[in-house]
Order: structure tokens, then C-alpha cells, then sequence
């Protein structure tokens, strides 16, 4: 494997370059040629990665309530985030995946894509030490940080909606994504919420998550 262009991306060159592969490779690559997977860094990488994360939220955001900083790092620290510095790195062209993922593009799933982060985390950790994997770790979820604090409330918004308009008995609630647009790594979702098959609002978001939250939001307004 060539990791000169992945190094670069994630501006981490390592010592031992086998760490990075490993920490790249699928378990279906893995037992195919008898060497090890990602499975083991993934472990750690994801205690390192809700240690450093809780470490820099507990320092930037000293006005939040505990509560609030647990729905921070929930939404920051979670699968479609990690899929999205995945992509931004273009991950998927040097996982190693086995015949049958490939076959099914496995080197693109979401859960596969999170799970190479979390190794990559603990890889550097083991080249570099902890100041190296939280340099990684805030200098690709910094964004993510700020853009989810601005919007901590909106959690509660489907809660909301649903508490007000099942106020006077049973109505059917529902969300769909009605639009994805921009690349992989920048998508734009747009979500509607309907109650009883009758449209109230639409929102848009980052995430399909953070635009059906969106849609609640408006939809209270309205």
C-alpha cells in the first residue's frame, strides 16, 4: 500500500507505515491473507476518541450543563460523522476489503468507513503518542463541534412536535428525505415532516438527522 497520499491528507506522516495499513484492513481482507485487521486499534480508537473529544468539549463549551455536553459529543462522536472525515480523507480507496465486500463496495459503507477512523485514531496514538491523535481528532471534528453547539437544543425538537400535536390523542407522525445534494464528503440533506399525510414544514441539514430536527424546529415556528 502507498500511504504517501493518505499521510499527506490527514497531515500525519507515520513511523511505522504498518500501522496505517492495519489499520485500514477489513476483517474479511484480513482472513483472506492471514494478516491482522483493523478490529483491535478500532477498540481503542474509539475510547481515545471519546476521551479527547469530552476533553476539548469540556474546555471550549464551560457553560454547557453535563447533560448537554453528553448530546454534544453524541452527535459529533457517532458513525455519519466519522463517515464524513472518511470521505474527506478518501478512505475508501485504500481499504482493504475481501472479495465479497468489494463486490459490494464494501471499502464505501458507512460503518465500515467510521470504523477505519476510530483505528486510524488509535494507529497514530501508538506512532505518535496522545498530543498527535488529538490533533487528528480536533483538526477534523472541530467544524462538526462548532456547527452541533449552535444547534444542541435541536435534539428535542422531535420530542417536541410529537408531545404538541399527540396532544389530543393518536396522530401519525412522519419524516422523509425528499432531496440529498453536493459530494460525499459536503452532502446537504432536506428532510419534511407530515402529520396525518399533511405536509407542515421542511428543513435542511448536514446530516439527515440534523434536517429532520430542522423540519420539528420550523414546523413548531410555524
Amino acid at each position: 500500500m502507498n500511504t504517501e497520499k493518505i499521510e499527506k491528507s490527514i497531515n500525519y506522516h507515520f513511523k511505522n507505515k504498518g500501522l496505517l495499513e492495519t489499520a485500514l484492513t477489513h476483517t474479511s481482507y484480513a482472513n483472506e491473507n492471514n494478516v491482522e485487521s483493523y478490529e483491535k486499534l478500532e477498540f481503542l480508537g474509539d475510547s481515545i476518541l471519546e476521551f479527547l473529544s469530552s476533553k476539548y468539549l469540556y474546555n471550549h463549551y464551560p457553560n454547557l450543563t453535563e447533560g448537554d455536553l453528553t448530546k454534544l459529543r453524541a452527535q459529533v462522536v457517532c458513525e455519519d460523522s466519522l463517515k464524513n472525515v472518511a470521505n474527506k480523507h478518501e478512505f475508501y480507496n485504500y481499504i482493504l476489503v475481501g472479495k465479497s465486500e468489494r463486490a459490494n463496495e464494501g471499502n464505501k459503507k458507512v460503518a465500515i468507513l467510521a470504523d477505519c477512523v476510530e483505528a486510524v485514531i488509535a494507529a497514530i496514538y501508538f506512532d505518535g503518542g496522545l498530543d498527535k491523535a488529538e490533533e487528528f481528532i480536533i483538526e477534523n471534528l472541530k467544524e462538526a463541534i462548532q456547527y452541533a453547539s449552535q444547534h444542541i437544543g435541536m435534539k428535542d425538537y422531535k420530542t417536541v412536535l410529537q408531545e404538541k400535536l399527540q396532544k389530543n390523542g393518536d396522530v401519525h407522525i412522519e419524516y422523509n428525505i425528499i432531496k440529498e445534494e453536493g459530494p460525499d464528503h459536503d452532502k446537504i440533506f432536506t428532510a419534511e415532516v407530515k402529520c396525518d399525510g399533511k405536509l407542515l414544514a421542511i428543513g435542511k441539514g448536514k446530516s439527515k438527522k440534523m434536517a429532520e430536527m430542522q423540519a420539528a424546529k420550523i414546523a413548531l415556528e410555524e
